[in-house]
C-alpha cells in the first residue's frame, strides 16, 4: 500500500508539473517586417548642413503573439478538482467499506462486501471491546499516549521558548541537535533502546514507553515551536520583567498563552503520531497486559489464523480511527489557522 501510494503521489506531482509547466511557458514571437505592419514606425529623415538624409531603413522586430491554448485557468481549475475528487474518494472509499463491514456478520462480508448492512447491529462493537480486549488497550493507549503528550508539550515548549529567545554559548549546538534528533531512524534505536530500558528495568512498562514517546517526539515539537517563540514580541517580556514578573511566571502567564496556535498544532502533530506508533511498542513493550492499541489489532487479527471475525475485528478497526479522526474534525481549522504562519515567520 505504501509503495502503490507513493507511485500515485509521484504521477499526481508530475502531472501538476507538467500543466504548470506548459501553462506557464512564454508565447511565441514572429517577426513583422514594416510594410507588412503599419505600425512599425520609419526614422524621420534627419537634415545636416541643408542636405537631406534617406530615411533608414525599418528594422524587422518581434512581437508577442498570444498563442491559442486550451489549459486556461478554468481548464486547469477544473482537471485539478477532478484529480482532487479521484484522490478523496481513493482514501475514503476503504474507510467507508471498513464502517459498512463494522455491522455485518464474517458471512455477510464474504457473500456481499460492497453491499449496506441490513441492520445497525454494534454486537461486533460489543466483541471487539470484550472480548478481544479491545477496551483493555484502548485504555492503555489513552494513558501512554496522553502522558506521553503533556510531557513532551511541557518539556518542548521550555525548551524551545529558552532556545528562541536566550542567547548563551552553545545555544545553537543545542538546536542543531535537536534538528539532528528527525534525521535520526527509529528502527536504529530499537536494540539500544531495548538495553537501556532493559538495564533500567523499564522494559514492558508503562513509564518505559511513555519516556521513548517523549524521546522521540521532543526534537519535532522543539523545531515547531522555535519558530513560533522566535516572533512573539519581546517588548512584552520587558515590560511584564519591569512589573516585577519573574521568567516562570512570564513563561507560564503570557508568552506561552500568546504561543496557544503553535502548541495546539504540535500538539495535534504529536497525538496522531503517538497514537499510531507501531514499532516502538511492538519491540519495548511485549507484555500482553500492557498492548496498546496497534499491538492489540495485530494480536487480534493474528490470533485466530482464518477463523478470524472479521465483524469484529473491523469493529475494531474502527475504534482505533475513530479518536484521531474526531480530533482532526475538531482541532483542523485550529491546525490550517496557525501552522503556516508559524513556520513562515
Amino acid at each position: 500500500m505504501g509503495a502503490t501510494l507513493a507511485v500515485i503521489t509521484l504521477v499526481f506531482a508530475a502531472l501538476v508539473f507538467f500543466v504548470f509547466w506548459w501553462t506557464g511557458r512564454p508565447p511565441k514571437t514572429v517577426k513583422v517586417s514594416a510594410t507588412a505592419d503599419p505600425v512599425v514606425r520609419v526614422a524621420p529623415v534627419v537634415q545636416v548642413a541643408h542636405v537631406a538624409t534617406p530615411a533608414k531603413a525599418a528594422v524587422p522586430f518581434k512581437r508577442a503573439v498570444t498563442r491559442a491554448t486550451i489549459w486556461t485557468d478554468t481548464t486547469v481549475a477544473t482537471i485539478s478538482q477532478i484529480v482532487l475528487i479521484v484522490w478523496v474518494l481513493v482514501i475514503c472509499a476503504p474507510l467507508l467499506w471498513v464502517l459498512m463491514s463494522s455491522f455485518k456478520t464474517t458471512s455477510q462480508i464474504f457473500q456481499s462486501p460492497l453491499t449496506l448492512p441490513t441492520s445497525f447491529n454494534f454486537d461486533n462493537y460489543v466483541s471487539a471491546w470484550t472480548s478481544a480486549s479491545i477496551g483493555t488497550y484502548f485504555v492503555n493507549t489513552v494513558i501512554v499516549v496522553g502522558c506521553a503528550l503533556v510531557i513532551v508539550m511541557l518539556l518542548g515548549s521550555m525548551c524551545a521558548y529558552y532556545l528562541a529567545r536566550y542567547e548563551f554559548k552553545g545555544s545553537k549546538v543545542i538546536y542543531y541537535l535537536m534538528l539532528a534528533g528527525l534525521t535520526f531512524p527509529v528502527f536504529l534505536a530499537v536494540v539500544p533502546l531495548f538495553q537501556t530500558l532493559k538495564g533500567f528495568g523499564l522494559l514492558n512498562t508503562f513509564p518505559g514507553l511513555i519516556i521513548t514517546y517523549v524521546a522521540f517526539a521532543l526534537p519535532f515539537t522543539v523545531f515547531f515551536l522555535f519558530a513560533f517563540f522566535k516572533t512573539l514580541p519581546q517588548e512584552v517580556a520587558e515590560a511584564a520583567m519591569i512589573d516585577g514578573a519573574g521568567p516562570w511566571r512570564i513563561f507560564f502567564t503570557i508568552m506561552l498563552p500568546m504561543a496557544k496556535p503553535g502548541i495546539a498544532s504540535v500538539a495535534i502533530f504529536n497525538f496522531l503520531g503517538l497514537w499510531n506508533q507501531f514499532l516502538l511498542p511492538i519491540a519495548l513493550n511485549t507484555n500482553s497486559n500492557n498492548y496498546v492499541l496497534s499491538q492489540g489489532m495485530a494480536s487480534f487479527a493474528s490470533q485466530a489464523g482464518y477463523a478470524v471475525n472479521f465483524g469484529s475485528l473491523f469493529a475494531a478497526v474502527v475504534i482505533t480511527v475513530l479518536p484521531v479522526l474526531v480530533t482532526y474534525i475538531i482541532f483542523q481549522r485550529q491546525l490550517q489557522g496557525s501552522v503556516s504562519p508559524g513556520l513562515l515567520k
